[in-house]
This record gives structure tokens, sequence and C-alpha cells, in this order.
């Protein structure tokens, strides 16, 4: 099944990302949080009941951020870990990154019991070096960040399934989203599969979300696409977008019936996709389908 998006049934967030990254939904609020990463690096609010948008430069690349529990939020900077404060506008340091300094921490995702999960991107990456392996995906156990997975070139794709129980990690780098058995009361991970391999030509693999149902939604970066894959890695749904680089999209709205889409002003070569220009806004679209409350994190 697919379906094509025309421009006037999406409604734009009034900004202009370089690379917009790592959308949340807080039903408390009911409000967007999301990051442009570099070109500058800004958090981002938006409420689209009022279509008030607030904006928060970061003092580095910025790579994703939290919504805690009893308020407030947690930023994923480059080098470390940071509780931020919404009034002030203060960051407070919880954990530094334990990668050398061409390793960024980078995309970030509670699962069902409120942990923060953060993978890397080992900067190093590039077309002629298309392996360094250099980042990881961590679990934040208090003020520690445990490494989990390992030998990642840049982490993406990080989501839960509906029970809790399946962790999905990306590598954009070797084009692989690997499935893991999660155990909810602990946080270990066991049992690596396969899940899904992207082919050459579909698009850069990038964020993820999970629907109600356990629907994986993928963002395909430079393909004008969101694919929907069933748990067993069927591709079910094809949304075709009028614009080019979707980098991770979340349900959210009152009835989280609404698709919201990050996207990237980012070039990826030579070439210009179609609908290149169109990239920039965070967009947001009624789906027939809904989604999950994100999980905020517990502490």
């Amino acid at each position: 099944m697919s379906s094509n998006i025309i421009l006037n049934e999406l409604r734009a967030a009034p900004v202009s990302n370089h690379l917009g990254e790592n959308p949340v939904w807080c039903a408390a609020e009911q409000c967007l949080y999301w990051i442009n990463c570099e070109k500058e690096p800004e958090l981002h609010r938006w409420s689209p009941a009022t279509n008030e948008l607030t904006q928060w430069p970061m003092p580095e690349r910025i790579g994703g951020v939290a919504v805690k529990q009893n308020g407030g939020l947690l930023v994923v900077l480059a080098s470390g870990i940071y509780d931020f404060d919404c009034n002030s506008g203060s960051l407070t340091l919880r954990v530094n990154s334990p990668l050398p300094e061409h390793v960024k921490l980078h995309e970030c995702c509670c699962d069902r019991q409120g942990r923060l999960w953060v993978g890397a991107y080992d900067h190093s990456f590039s077309p002629t070096n298309r392996n360094p392996a250099g980042g990881a995906y961590f679990r934040l156990d208090g003020n520690a960040l445990t490494p989990v997975i390992d030998k990642i070139n840049v982490a993406n794709g990080l989501a839960f399934s509906p029970d809790g129980k399946t962790l999905y990690a990306a590598d954009s780098g070797t084009k692989k989203i690997h499935a893991y058995d999660l155990d909810p009361a602990s946080g270990d991970v066991s049992g690596k599969r396969l899940f899904l391999d992207i082919p050459t030509g579909t698009g850069f693999l990038d964020g993820a979300t999970v629907d109600a149902d356990g629907g994986y939604w993928l963002a395909l970066m430079y393909g004008n696409k969101l694919h929907r894959y069933l748990p067993d890695g069927t591709l079910d749904y094809v949304l075709a977008l009028p614009f080019s680089s979707p980098t991770k999209a979340v349900f959210g709205g009152a009835e989280l019936d609404t698709l919201f889409i990050a996207t990237t002003k980012m070039q990826l070569g030579p070439d210009t996709p179609p609908g290149f220009e169109l990239n920039g806004p965070l967009y947001a679209l009624k789906t027939a389908y809904k989604g999950l409350e994100d999980t905020h994190l517990r502490s």
C-alpha cells in the first residue's frame, strides 16, 4: 500500500533547519520538541495550536532531546548529556561522553520504561571511509553511560516496540537495522537479528518511530519517503513526500494521529533530488494511523 502526500495537505512550523532531527511529542504541553543539529545548533519547541515557536541556541552540536517525567528536559550534546532549564536556558552537565572528540553523541530515545538510550556518529565516516565503526549505542544509567552495542558508524533508527520488549537500532553506514530482545526490567539486550537491509538507491536510512500497532516508520533521507514495516520486516506502507529529505517522524497531537516529520537541507552529494528545495521545515499531517505517547525520562 502506498500514498502520495501533496504540499497543501501539510502544515509547517515556521523554521528552516539545516539538519532537523529527533522530534519528541509532549502530551502534557501539547507541543513538539526537536533539534537543529548544526548550522546553527538549536533546540526548538512548537505549539501547533498557537503556532508559537521557541528556540534555544546550544553551545555545540546537539544530537537529541528528551522530556523528563518530573519536568524539564535532557539534551544530548556532542560531548555530553546535560539537564536543561527552559526558563533560564542553563545547561547542567550530567555525564561526559566517553568517546573521542571526532565521535559525537547523536540520536536518543526513551524506552517504554523511561530509560534513555543514546547513539553516536563517527564523523570520520565518509564515502572513502565507509566503516570506521567508532560509535556505539549507550544506555543512561543514573549519571553513567553504559555501552550496549558497539562498532557503529552512524547511529539512527532507534525505536522500541509497543510492549517494550524489542529494541530497533540502525547503522546508516551499513544500511542495516537490527532488532534485539530487550529485558524491560534490567534494560539488557540479547538475541541480535537482522530486521532490515536497506537496498542501495532507496535513500539514506535515518530516524524511526513505532506506531500503536507495532509498525516501524523509517525516514529515508534523499528518498522522498517514509516506509512503514511490520514487525517481521515486511514493507507494509509507503508514504511518498513532496520534500526529499525526511530525517525522523513521530506521532503526536490530541489523538496521536498527527505525524510530525523533521527534515534536512544537508546535501549528501552532487545530485539534487526532486523536492530538495522544500526541505528545512518541520512538517505535520493527519494520518489514518495512531502512535503511542512518548515515554518521558524517568529520572
